[in-house]
């Protein structure tokens, strides 16, 4: 059997329903405009949502960059038979190829996708096919290409994971946060940390915070817009923030407050008198903080490990505040090792809407496969990662 073939097979042989589906109907709206209501809605205590698919996160990213890219929203409502909505897929559509793809707005800025839910839907969710049936009908796109989603978020399973699916590339190593107990950072790595912080604790005016200033977040993306293009090419790497209106897109959304007084994007900083030492920033929920982007000075500060001691504090910030979970984004960096010891299980959905689209989901399924092995051997990765840093 051809993998597309076997790609079709999976997507037929559903489980019999038990019962009739709630999803009655699929609304797609293609202006931002026209979504928010809904959208907003969504974002209320009772439904189920990462801070990566908030209204006010991606409706910047696609004003800034899915514009640049060619990416149109293409937002997905399910409702039940009285209309009520059940749940929403902030999806961008791209034409490659001649080949029209839907998949999670936010491009590689989000570290996590997920639909936005209504949580009674997802306790007595029993399949999806009425959803996937419903984006046929409507024949707006080729093919789903559903990446980077958690299996779990806040102790529920993910419903999206009821569709044929595959591990992604990269987990996404996680520390679990205890309020009535200390973080879990051994004694022994505090005590090393502390021995370096007192080097920097020297230095006149150091101090840990959180911006909350429009003028304090302006002055430190300034720095990080500066710093960030020098660490990238150090490290051989491809500089993502130079991508055309990613740095309005961070701006924008660093910027815009929420209710209660956080900011979209939280920055986190280590400074002193002379100059920013350290910087993390990252979306929060009240139960889990995620980090997106981060980097450090390039003086002589930097033998300090500041990033490993700014890590520390916004561990201890967090539990503090009776978080329970922090990652520090997809992939397997030695430094989120010595913080972060569990792994969440991470799964990509490439899903035909239609005949075109079995090739393409098939090569992006196999595509992403290809990445996972090399990944997961040694010997490949590191012969992919030679030939990477010689390339660039």
């Amino acid at each position: 059997m051809t993998l597309a073939a076997a790609i079709e097979a999976r997507t037929a042989a559903a489980p019999a329903r038990s019962k009739a589906s709630r999803i009655v109907s699929v609304d797609l709206l293609f202006d931002l405009v026209a979504a928010e209501p809904i959208w907003r809605g969504f974002e209320a205590e009772r439904y189920v949502a990462t801070p990566y698919q908030r209204f006010d996160l991606l409706t910047p990213w696609q004003r800034e960059v899915g514009a640049c890219e060619h990416a149109e929203p293409c937002i997905a409502v399910a409702r039940d038979g009285e209309r009520r909505p059940l749940l929403l897929l902030p999806l961008a559509r791209r034409r490659r190829h001649g080949i029209r793809t839907l998949s999670f707005m936010g491009g590689k800025h989000t570290t996590f996708n997920m639909p936005l839910w209504d949580r009674d839907f997802v306790a007595e969710a029993d399949d999806l096919d009425a959803f996937v049936a419903g984006l046929r009908q409507h024949d707006a796109a080729d093919v789903l290409a559903l990446t980077q989603q958690p299996l779990h978020w806040r102790g529920l399973v993910n419903p999206m994971a009821m569709l044929p699916r595959q591990s992604s590339v990269n987990a996404c190593p996680t520390l679990a946060l205890t309020p009535e107990a200390p973080p879990a950072i051994s004694g022994s790595f505090r005590k090393r940390l502390k021995g370096k912080e007192r080097k920097l604790q020297a230095l006149p005016g150091y101090r840990y915070h959180v911006a909350a200033s429009d003028a304090d977040i302006g002055r430190l993306l300034d720095w990080f817009f500066r710093v960030k293009p020098l660490r990238m090419a150090e490290q051989k790497l491809p500089n993502v923030f130079a991508d055309h209106g990613v740095e309005n897109f961070v701006r924008a959304a660093c910027m815009t407050s929420l209710a209660g007084g956080n900011r979209v994007i939280d920055i986190h900083a280590l400074e002193c008198d002379e100059e920013v030492i350290a910087l993390f920033a990252g979306v929060s929920d009240g139960h889990r903080f995620s980090m997106m982007f981060n980097t450090y000075t390039m003086s002589e500060h930097s033998r300090h490990s500041p990033g490993l001691i700014l890590m520390r504090s916004i561990i201890d910030h967090y539990s503090a505040r009776g978080y329970r979970a922090l990652d520090l984004g997809i992939g397997s960096d030695d430094y989120k090792r010595m913080f972060c010891k569990d792994d969440e299980p991470i799964f990509d959905s490439f899903i035909p809407l239609n005949g075109r689209g079995r090739l393409a989901a098939a090569v992006m399924s196999a595509f992403n496969h290809g990445k996972y092995v090399v990944k997961h051997n040694q010997a490949l990765f590191r012969l992919a990662r030679r030939l990477r840093q010689a390339f660039h």
